[in-house]
C-alpha cells in the first residue's frame, strides 16, 4: 500500500515467443507477454503456445512487432519505406490476432521489439508508420517520438523501464556492447525494478537475456514485497 492507503499497481512483462527461453516458466510468473510475430522470431505455432499458456495463467498478449530480419533478431535498423513497414506492423498485429482469438483472448497492447522500438524513439516516419499500422492499441514503450505522437491522436501510452538493462545520461538505455549494459544479477536487477515501478506502467525482463525467468522471479518478489499490486496491461 501506498501513503494514503491505495493499492500500488504495476505491470511486469517479457518478451516470449522468441524461441530462446522457457515461454512458460516465464507465463507462470510475468503479468504480461510480449509475443514475437514471427518477424524477428516465432512462428505461428509458438504463438498460439504462449497464447493457450497467458489464457491458463491470466496473463496480457501484446504484439511485439519489429523489422523482418530474422538473422538478426530485429536488432539492426532497416531504412523500410513508410507504406511498407505500416503494412508489416499492421499484418503482425493481424496474425497475432487472430492467433490470440483461436486461443480464446486478444491483443491488448503493442510494444516495438529491438532496433525498431529504438528508431522510433526519435524517428519520425517510422513512428507513424508504427502508430498507423498497429490500429486503436495502446502502446508500450519509452518516452520519445512514438509515445509523443500517440498521445497527440488520442492514443493510450504505457510507460516501461528495464531493471535489467543500465541506462545512460540521457535517459536511453545504454548500448548492448557497452559495459554495464545489460545486468545479470538477480537481486540488483529486482532493486531496479522496485525503484522504477512508481514511474512507469510496467517493468520488463528481457526473455532472451540468461537467468531471465530468475530475474523475473526475483523482481516479483520485490515488487509484491515493496506493497504492488501486479496486474497485466
Amino acid at each position: 500500500m501506498s501513503e494514503d492507503g491505495v493499492q500500488r499497481r504495476v505491470d511486469l512483462n517479457a518478451d516470449l515467443g522468441e524461441e530462446v527461453t522457457d515461454d512458460a516458466a516465464l507465463l507462470a510468473v510475468v503479468t504480461s507477454a510480449n509475443v514475437a510475430c514471427g518477424y524477428h522470431a516465432g512462428s505461428a505455432g509458438i504463438m498460439r503456445a504462449v497464447c493457450d499458456g497467458a489464457v491458463e495463467r491470466g496473463v496480457s498478449i501484446g504484439a511485439q512487432v519489429s523489422y523482418a530480419d530474422r538473422p538478426n533478431f530485429g536488432r539492426v535498423a532497416v531504412d523500410v519505406p513508410y507504406e511498407i513497414l505500416r503494412e508489416q506492423v499492421a499484418h503482425q498485429v493481424g496474425v497475432l490476432s487472430e492467433v490470440a482469438a483461436a486461443a480464446g483472448t486478444q491483443v491488448r497492447y503493442l510494444k516495438p521489439h529491438g532496433a525498431l522500438y529504438h528508431r522510433v524513439l526519435d524517428d519520425e516516419e517510422q513512428a507513424w508508420a508504427v502508430l498507423e499500422g498497429s490500429g486503436g492499441l495502446p502502446l508500450l514503450g519509452m518516452p520519445g517520438v512514438l509515445l509523443d505522437r500517440a498521445l497527440s491522436v488520442g492514443r493510450t501510452v504505457l510507460l516501461e523501464g528495464f531493471p535489467d538493462r543500465g541506462y545512460g545520461d540521457d535517459g536511453r538505455l545504454l548500448p548492448r556492447d557497452r559495459p554495464g549494459a545489460v545486468l545479470d544479477d538477480s537481486d540488483v536487477i529486482a532493486r531496479a525494478a522496485v525503484e522504477l515501478a512508481g514511474r512507469v506502467h510496467s517493468v520488463c525482463v528481457h526473455g532472451d537475456t540468461p537467468g531471465a525467468v530468475d530475474h523475473a522471479r526475483a523482481v516479483r518478489d520485490a515488487l509484491e514485497a515493496a506493497g504492488y499490486h501486479l496486474a497485466g496491461l
